[in-house]
């Protein structure tokens, strides 16, 4: 089979750090080829070389069907047909989605004006060609993260490369969605056009990609054929060792003592009558399929979001919460799933932003302790094995995995009460998770009360002592999890799409 694509003896060094050494990958005409490794080896780098944002080291090569070429720029890369998706959102919110499929591009603008028409025309066409259901009209700050991410999905494959890179593009998607995206790299992979598939989601790269190339430390590591090679010996190329699957939580009993409740919550626009509680010591997770409010309940009892009524009680006293500062003051703490929007300051360091909720434990007469803040923050770099040269770092120079990471830090440092987590391994390789999983596990051992909110049912189950399962805005059943299984949280989740009422306990 052809070689569509070679990357020979690629390195990139950034100050203080290797990100990469002497990598060779290849992509055949006609497949789709996995790029697996842990946050931090290099797999983001590699794309950001491959399509015209970094410049590879001396002695680097990239060919193109038997040809070398030199990748100026990103619009160069485009002009060679190679395109990419990022991990992260590069989405203007204030602009239509329109806009932002075709800012910047030929054919958006009658005369000297742009012609939104004519944008709103040429994106109906496009989502009509690739079977999406999203407004053109509608502000990207109205929409959810997991619309976004299709948005960016549309606009990749509206410049007709031969060559796409997919950096975690399910991060934010539903099952649902996952399987059209599926559909879309089916029908864009012929016998002239190939896909890099990046992916921490092992059951993904088994039934999308042909071939798995693995890095670890920034160090091509070897590739093999999806079809004959069982996903756990690819995690052990990955982390070097080999990684627990299919757990389930301790089985240390849960105090009775309730930490945190919610009684009757309820929003204008989804929220109706949410009630539940989380003891010391318990994981208590969310489940659900998206747009069921998950994520909401979380915005709303951290005083993100408004509610027009319900009450919230922490240690036995109703606590008024109008706000953020509020919730924190209160003792909550909270991971936003969107990282990037919510919980960092990406043009401050590691530092800063690990102690970005506790200035005050950190200042003496307004004036911040920079030796103590150092010493709080490298214990953390260390403790969720963060891979940075230091914690001087800014965070826009890290992988989406360790953004993760330090806003993780961020709250334990702030030492709350009640911790929400809201897809706390997006973007997290399979060896980290663990690491986060062990990280929750030992929390709740402290006493902690967790929330956990995920997409990955195995995760879910993984962590959580309780779950409770949601559609349209309301609590259909809450699941030991003795009693739960990924067959049934999903059955109550569909279910529940069409009767949103009652409760299984």
């Amino acid at each position: 089979m052809t070689n569509l694509l070679e990357l020979k003896g690629i390195s990139k060094t950034f100050p203080g750090v290797k990100a990469l050494s002497n990598v060779n990958i290849n992509l055949r005409a006609g497949e789709v080829l996995g790029l697996c490794g842990e946050n931090g080896a290099g797999k983001s780098t590699l794309m950001k070389i491959l399509t015209g944002i970094y410049t590879a080291d001396a002695g680097g090569e990239i060919w193109l069907n038997g040809e070398q070429v030199q990748v100026q720029n990103p619009n160069h890369a485009r002009d060679l047909g190679l395109s990419i998706i990022h991990q992260e959102l590069n989405i203007i919110p204030d602009l239509t989605v329109a806009q932002n499929l075709y800012i910047g591009r030929p054919g958006s603008h009658t005369g000297s004006f742009i012609s939104d028409a004519k944008l709103v025309k040429s994106a109906r066409e496009l989502f009509a060609r690739l079977n999406m259901d999203i407004d053109p009209t509608a502000y990207c700050r109205d929409l959810p993260v997991a619309r976004l991410q299709m948005v960016e999905i549309a606009r990749a494959l509206s410049f007709d490369s031969r060559i796409l890179v997919m950096d975690e593009p399910t991060a934010a998607l539903t099952t649902r969605e996952t399987e059209t995206l599926f559909g879309l790299i089916r029908n864009f992979v012929t016998p002239e056009t190939g896909l890099i598939y990046i992916s921490h989601r092992m059951p993904e790269i088994e039934e999308i990609t042909d071939r798995v190339s693995v890095l670890r430390d920034g160090e091509y590591v070897g590739t093999v054929n999806t079809k004959e090679t069982e996903m756990r010996e690819v995690i052990s190329l990955m982390v070097g060792r080999e990684v627990p699957a299919d757990a389930r939580p301790k089985t240390s009993p849960v105090s009775d003592e309730v930490v945190l409740r919610v009684s009757d919550l309820s929003t204008r626009k989804l929220l109706k009558d949410i009630s539940f509680e989380v003891r010391k010591g318990e994981i208590f997770g969310f489940a659900g399929l998206m747009g069921a409010g998950r994520t909401e309940v979380a915005r709303c009892v951290f005083g993100a979001d408004h509610r027009v009524s319900g009450d919230i009680e922490i240690n036995g006293r109703k606590t008024s919460i109008h706000s953020a500062r509020d919730a924190v003051r209160a003792g909550i703490g909270y991971l936003s799933e969107d990282r990037k929007r919510y919980g960092l300051l990406l043009e401050q360091d590691i530092k800063f932003n690990s102690v970005l909720t506790s200035m005050e434990t950190f200042s003496v007469a307004s004036v911040l302790q920079g030796r103590k803040i150092a010493r709080e923050a490298e214990e953390y770099v260390d403790k969720l094995r963060t891979r940075t040269p230091s914690v001087n770092q800014l965070l826009r120079n890290l992988s989406g995995g360790n953004q993760q990471k330090v806003i993780i830090a961020k709250w334990l440092i702030r030492d709350s009460e009640v911790l929400i987590f809201d897809e706390p391994t997006r973007g997290i390789d399979v060896g980290a998770k663990e690491e986060i999983y062990e990280l929750l596990e030992e929390l709740a051992a402290q006493g902690k009360a967790i929330i956990v909110i995920s997409s990955e049912l195995p995760e879910v189950l993984r962590l959580s002592h309780r779950i409770a399962v949601m559609a349209h805005g309301r609590i259909i059943g809450t699941l030991t999890n003795e009693e739960a299984t990924q067959e049934n949280i999903m059955e109550l989740a569909t279910v529940g799409q069409t009767e949103a009422n009652g409760e299984v306990a």
